[in-house]
C-alpha cells in the first residue's frame, strides 16, 4: 500500500536503528545520548540528518524537538508529536510517524528515547506530581511506586488463576538467558538460577528483585520512511504492518480499579485494534518483544494479545515456551528485565534486528514480530513483518 492512500498496513517501514551503550551510570547528559542514538540510526539507514522532517517521542523525554533538531542538523520539521504514559508510549511513537508519513505530512521520521534512569532521580519521588486525583487517595496509604501497584495486581492474578512465582521466574529466566547471549546487555555475563530468584529480596511482595526491570542510562532511536522510500535505503526494510494505541474505558493506570475486570487491561483493547487491521493472527507471530517492566505484565500481555486464554498466561510459560525454540521466543535482546530499561524502546530495535536476521539470539526464519508497550497503562503495540 503506497503512502498517502489512507491506510497504515505496510505503508511504512523501519529502516534504521541506533543506540548508545547501556549502563547504570553514563557520563554524558541525556541530550548528548539522544543525539548519538539518532545519528547512529540515520547512518544505519543511509539517510542524511537534513532529510528528517518528523519527530516523535515521549512526554517524559527531557530532550525536546528544538534542541535535537538544532544539534543534529535537521531540516524543516513538518510533524512532531509526544506520547504520554511512560512505557505505554513506546510503540506509539513509531505509529505516529507511520501515520504522518502515510498521510503525506512527512517523509523521514525519527523516534527516540534518551534516559538517565540509572543515575538520575526516580519519577515517583516528586510528590508535587504524584498527588493528583485519584492518586491522593492511594499514595498516602502505601502505593508509592509502580512496583507497589503492580504487586497488588499480581497478588490478585495469582489468587484468581493459581499462577505461581515459578511462572514469574520463567519470564525472568527467558529474558536473562537471551541477555546472556547479547554483549550489549547489562546482564550479559550474569546468569540467573531458580535459587537466586527464589531467595532474592522482596521489592514489593510478591515481586522480588528479579521481577523488576533494570535502572538504566542510555538512548535509542529508529527511522521510519514510506515503503517506497525504504526500498532504496541501506538496510533491509522492516514493515509496520499494523499499529494500535489503547486507553480502555474506565481505565486507571497500573491498578485498573474501576474497570469491570482489573485483570483485563489495556493490552486487550489494543490487541483488538491491532489484529482487526492486520492480515495476520497471533499464531503467525514468530517472535515477540513484550514489555517487561515487571514479570507479571508479560503474563497479562500473553493473554491480552491472544497467545493463550484468560488466566492461562502462567501455564503458557511452562516447558520453555518463552525460550529460543519454544512456542513464543520472548524479548530476545534481554528486554527491560535484563538488557536495559529505556521505557521499552529497546524492544522496538530488537524487533527490527530479528526481522533483519541480525539478533544475537536470532529466531531462524523470523518474519513476523509483535512489539508491545507497557501493559497496565494506556498502551500501544506494533506488528512488524519483513
Amino acid at each position: 500500500m503506497a503512502a498517502g492512500s489512507g491506510g497504515l498496513k505496510d505503508a511504512t517501514a523501519l529502516v534504521g536503528i541506533g543506540q548508545t551503550p547501556f549502563a547504570k551510570r553514563l557520563p554524558e547528559d541525556e541530550r548528548t545520548l539522544a543525539c548519538r542514538a539518532v545519528l547512529a540510526a540515520l547512518d544505519d539507514a543511509g539517510i542524511a540528518p537534513g532529510e528528517v522532517d518528523a519527530l516523535a517521542s515521549y512526554t517524559m523525554e527531557e530532550t525536546d524537538e528544538v534542541e535535537l533538531a538544532k544539534a543534529c542538523g535537521f531540516g524543516d520539521l513538518t510533524f512532531f508529536s509526544k506520547v504520554g504514559f511512560g512505557g505505554g508510549g513506546s510503540c506509539a511513537t513509531v505509529a505516529h510517524l507511520a501515520a504522518a508519513i502515510a498521510a503525506g505530512q512527512a517523509s523521514v521520521g525519527v523516534a527516540w528515547r534518551s534516559r538517565k534512569r540509572g543515575s538520575g532521580p526516580r519519577p515517583w519521588t516528586n510528590t508535587t506530581v504524584q498527588l493528583p486525583t485519584p492518586a491522593q487517595w492511594t499514595r498516602p496509604y502505601g502505593l508509592l511506586r509502580p512496583a507497589d501497584e503492580i504487586a497488588m495486581l499480581t497478588r490478585r492474578y495469582l489468587h484468581e488463576y493459581g499462577a505461581t512465582r515459578d511462572h514469574l521466574f520463567n519470564v525472568a529466566l527467558a529474558c536473562r538467558n537471551r541477555a546472556n547471549q547479547n554483549p550489549g546487555a547489562i546482564m550479559y555475563e550474569r546468569p540467573l538460577t531458580r535459587e537466586m530468584y527464589m531467595t532474592s529480596r522482596w521489592i514489593s511482595e510478591p515481586l522480588c528483585l528479579f521481577d523488576n526491570c533494570l535502572e538504566t542510562d542510555g538512548a535509542l532511536a529508529c527511522v521510519v520512511v514510506s515503503a517506497e522510500r525504504a526500498r532504496d535505503c541501506r538496510r533491509r526494510p522492516v514493515y509496520v504492518h499494523s499499529a494500535a494505541q489503547s486507553l480502555p474505558a474506565q481505565h486507571h493506570g497500573m491498578v485498573n480499579y474501576w474497570n469491570d475486570d482489573p485483570l483485563t487491561g489495556p493490552a486487550w483493547s489494543a490487541a483488538r485494534h491491532l489484529w482487526k487491521h492486520s492480515d495476520l493472527a497471533p499464531e503467525d507471530v514468530d517472535v515477540a518483544q513484550i514489555y517487561d517492566a515487571f514479570t507479571p505484565l508479560v503474563l497479562l500481555s500473553l493473554e491480552g494479545y491472544g497467545f493463550c486464554g484468560r488466566g492461562e498466561g502462567g501455564a503458557f510459560t511452562e516447558g520453555g515456551a518463552l525460550e529460543t525454540g519454544g512456542l513464543l521466543p520472548l524479548n530476545t535482546g534481554g528486554g527491560g528485565l535484563s538488557e536495559a530499561y529505556v521505557h521499552g524502546f529497546n524492544l522496538i530495535n530488537e524487533g527490527v534486528r530479528q526481522l533483519r536476521g541480525t539478533s544475537t539470539a536470532q529466531v531462524p526464519g523470523a518474519s513476523v514480530c509483535l512489539v508491545t508497550a507497557g501493559e497496565g497503562v494506556p498502551t500501544s503495540a506494533l506488528l512488524l513483518r519483513s
